[in-house]
């Protein structure tokens, strides 16, 4: 139960927002970078993507987020091809936002926006701390 699905259940209960119908789907193990079993992490982000294809293809959302999809494309996970013609589906309305470091070039080809953030410092790699509430989950 990530942080972030605690928030938006909060944000879901104040129809006075205007944020419409909120969804959120944890989906996967986690931090996949260490992997114990590659062939499982693999399983997790192609059911992840299906998901996410599910619901932007949908036309029940104006805007969905496949947070850290660009790191499951980087390490090999998803098929940028398979990303690419999943996004050709995308309805003109729907804004969608695909979060992580590494997106490969044909994506970024293919973006409205690309945002880089450079990582200056870290406290998991750089100190040690672990994952925090709140912070990264």
């Amino acid at each position: 139960d990530p942080g972030e699905a605690k928030l938006l259940r909060k944000l879901a209960e104040h129809p006075e927002l205007g944020l419409g119908k909120i969804a959120f789907y944890a989906m996967g193990e986690g931090f996949t970078w260490e992997t114990q079993d590659r062939e499982r992490d693999i399983a997790h982000a192609q059911a992840a993507w299906e998901k996410g294809r599910e619901l932007f293809t949908s036309g029940e959302f104006q805007l969905v987020l496949l947070d850290e999809i660009n790191v499951a494309l980087k390490l090999g996970y998803l098929s940028p091809d398979e990303v690419l013609a999943g996004l050709a589906e995308k309805p003109e309305r729907v804004h969608l936002i695909l979060t992580g470091r590494g997106a490969p070039a044909a994506l970024i080809d293919r973006a409205d926006l690309v945002t880089e953030m450079t990582l200056v410092k870290h406290p998991f790699r750089d100190q040690g701390i672990k994952a925090q509430i709140g912070i990264e989950f």
